[in-house]
């Protein structure tokens, strides 16, 4: 597809996307694409409909015709939609182009999201996640898959957001060499931390982090430093090319620091900050996420809330930071909507 130079509209397309997971990030997806819908066809050439939608609530639904901006919302899913039984089936009903996979992450092996997108791939379609899953504990098998499909598997939103992580890497820095990295990345303990330093009970700051929408009912992930951990793997996976499952990041949550630690900590002008670590060594990588105290003066300090910080070691760049302050759901979303134009579209970029 020519890009478009100003005086040639660009050959328009109509793609069938599937939305597996209907929670707040497919939902702030599908909000955004109806957003966006003009800039994407007379930019890019693409159109779409929503073909099919599947959840646990749900069940697996397909709509030839496309859903209907709100219709699933509302609970009206009209005369066309069929029910199917599972991903494989669904995926086929629905002609899918695109899979946009956004379930739950298991964080001993990543399923159901691997075989998800592993159906996705099989069937035809790219492949774009918010799944930490399927990256670090497939990552090979399913970019393996989806070169042999002439397809891609993509994931920049598994990890801080939708920020340019991965892409920056495989895209824009050829030929770089990743030594290190060392980051704040998860959300939960960062506001819990936050707000224990200006008084809050655990219960209290965690509540307050549930209210922001940045926990689940059950935080134990978090608070236990799986969720950073697994970040930790999919970085290292993708980026540093090393194999490294969760379970072998050296891992220590919060939950063992007391109010009057965290606080005696802030007045110190040392802060607790659950911080996650990777650094290279030969053809081998060791990782941590553990509380740390860091000096006010070290970038990672100053994170607060729900921001996030990720900070490169290179051969090239001694340091490469890259923080994002306080995003939304939108964020997130705007990752997937990005690899959906990097995969049909691939010489063009947002």
């Amino acid at each position: 597809m020519l890009p478009h130079d100003g005086n040639r509209a660009p050959s328009v397309h109509t793609y069938n996307l599937c939305l597996l997971g209907y929670g707040n990030v497919n939902r702030a997806l599908a909000e955004l694409l109806a957003n966006r819908r003009d800039e994407l066809r007379e930019r890019y050439g693409i159109e779409w409909r929503i073909t099919g939608v599947a959840s646990r609530r749900m069940g697996w639904l397909t709509n030839p015709e496309g859903f209907q901006a709100g219709a699933l919302e509302n609970g009206d899913n009209g005369d066309s939609v069929t029910r199917h039984t599972g991903v494989s089936d669904w995926l086929r009903a629905a002609g899918a182009d695109v899979l946009f996979e956004a379930t739950s992450l298991n964080v001993q092996d990543g399923q159901p999201g691997v075989a998800h997108i592993r159906a996705g791939l099989e069937c035809g379609a790219h492949a774009v996640t918010a799944n930490k899953g399927p990256v670090v504990f497939a990552y090979r098998e399913l970019r393996e898959l989806a070169a042999a499909k002439g397809k891609q598997f993509l994931f920049e939103s598994a990890v801080m957001d939708g920020v340019p992580i991965f892409s920056l890497f495989q895209r824009t820095l050829p030929a770089i060499r990743l030594t290190g990295l060392q980051g704040i990345l998860n959300s939960t303990t960062n506001v819990i931390l936050g707000g224990m330093e200006q008084g809050l009970s655990f219960e209290q700051a965690l509540r307050k982090a549930q209210e922001l929408g940045v926990a689940e009912t059950d935080a134990t992930h978090d608070i236990e430093g799986w969720d950073a951990a697994v970040k930790v793997a999919a970085l290292v996976n993708v980026l540093m090319g090393i194999e490294l499952r969760p379970q072998q990041v050296e891992r220590e949550g919060i939950g063992k620091l007391s109010a009057e630690a965290i606080r005696g900590a802030r007045e110190s002008g040392r802060p607790y900050k659950l911080v996650c670590r990777a650094a290279r060594s030969g053809n081998a990588v060791k990782a941590s996420v553990r509380p740390e105290q860091l000096p006010i003066t070290d970038p990672m300090a100053l994170v607060e809330g729900t921001s996030s910080i990720i900070c490169f070691e290179t051969d090239i760049f001694p340091m490469l930071r890259i923080t994002e302050e306080h995003p939304g759901v939108e964020a997130t979303a705007y990752g997937m909507l990005a690899d959906f134009v990097r995969a049909v579209n691939p010489e063009q970029s947002l």
